[in-house]
C-alpha cells in the first residue's frame, strides 16, 4: 500500500473509530460512563506521550542531520507554543460566545443561546485539532509505516475520550443524536483533508520533514500535558493516582514496543 493510502486509511479509520466508539458509549448507562472515562484517559495520556517521546521524536532525530538537531528542538518549542495560542484563541472564541449568550438573556433566551455557541464553537475548534491530527499522521507515516501506526493508535485513543465529551456537548446544544453523529463524522474527515495536504507539502519539501515530525510530537505532547494530565491531578486519591499511573505506563508500554 503506498503512504498516500496509509495516510487516508488511518486519518479516515481513526475519525470514524472515534466517534463510532463515543456515539455508542454514550448510549450505556451514565454511572458506567463515569467510572470508564478517567480510565480511557490515563491510557490515551501513556499512549500520547509514548509516541510522542519514544516514537516521533527519535524519527526526527534520527531524519535529521547533526547540525540540526537543535533546530528539532527549537521546532518543538514552536510546535507547542503553536498550540498553546491556538487553544487560546478557541477559549477566547468559548468567552466570546458566552459573553454573546449573556446578552441573550435579556431576552430569555440565555441558556438555549449559549449550549448552541459552546456546540459550534466545538465543531470549529474541532475540525482544525482533527486536521492537525492529519498533519501529525502524515508526518509519521512518511518517517516510515510503524511510526505512522503508532501514531494513529495514539491519536485514535485520545479522540476517544475527546469526541464522547464533544458529542455530549453537541447534544446539550439542542442536536438530536443522527445529526449530532453526521456533524463529528464531517468533524472527523478534516483529519484527511490535513493528511493529504500535508503529504503533498511535505513530498516536495523533504528537507522539513524531520521539522514536521517534530511538530508532530510537540502536538501530542502538549495534549497530554496541558490537556488530559491537569484533569487526571483533580482525581486525589492514592487508589486513583496508582491507576492512572499503571494505565499511563501500559499505554506507553503498548508504544513502546509497537514502534520498536
Amino acid at each position: 500500500m503506498s503512504t498516500l493510502a496509509w495516510i487516508i486509511l488511518a486519518a479516515a479509520a481513526g475519525g470514524a473509530i472515534s466517534v463510532l466508539f463515543a456515539a455508542s458509549f454514550l448510549l450505556t448507562p451514565e454511572r458506567v460512563r463515569t467510572a470508564a472515562l478517567p480510565h480511557f484517559v490515563s491510557f490515551a495520556t501513556g499512549t500520547l506521550l509514548g509516541a510522542a517521546l519514544l516514537a516521533l521524536l527519535p524519527r526526527a532525530i534520527e531524519a535529521a542531520s547533526t547540525a540540526e538537531l537543535g533546530r528539532i528542538g527549537l521546532a518543538m518549542v514552536m510546535g507547542i507554543l503553536l498550540f498553546f495560542v491556538l487553544e487560546k484563541w478557541i477559549l477566547w472564541r468559548h468567552v466570546h460566545g458566552d459573553e454573546d449568550a449573556g446578552h441573550a438573556h435579556a431576552h430569555g433566551h440565555h441558556h438555549a443561546s449559549q449550549n448552541r455557541a459552546a456546540a459550534n464553537l466545538i465543531l470549529i475548534g474541532d475540525g482544525i485539532h482533527n486536521a492537525l491530527d492529519g498533519v501529525a499522521i502524515a508526518a509519521a507515516f512518511m518517517s516510515g509505516t510503524d511510526v505512522g501506526i503508532v501514531t494513529s493508535i495514539a491519536v485514535i485513543a485520545h479522540e476517544i475520550p475527546h469526541e464522547v465529551g464533544d458529542f455530549a456537548i453537541l447534544l446539550n446544544g439542542g442536536m438530536s443524536r443522527i445529526r449530532a453523529l453526521a456533524f463529528n463524522m464531517l468533524s472527523g474527515l478534516t483529519s484527511v483533508l490535513g493528511g493529504v495536504v500535508a503529504y503533498f507539502t511535505l513530498r516536495h519539501a523533504l528537507a522539513a520533514l524531520p521539522y514536521a515530525i517534530a511538530l508532530a510530537a510537540a502536538s501530542l505532547l502538549y495534549v497530554a500535558m496541558a490537556n488530559l494530565i491537569p484533569g487526571l491531578q483533580r482525581q486525589l486519591s492514592v487508589a486513583a493516582g496508582v491507576r492512572q499511573v499503571v494505565l499511563m505506563a501500559a499505554g506507553a508500554t503498548l508504544i513502546f514496543y509497537l514502534a520498536d
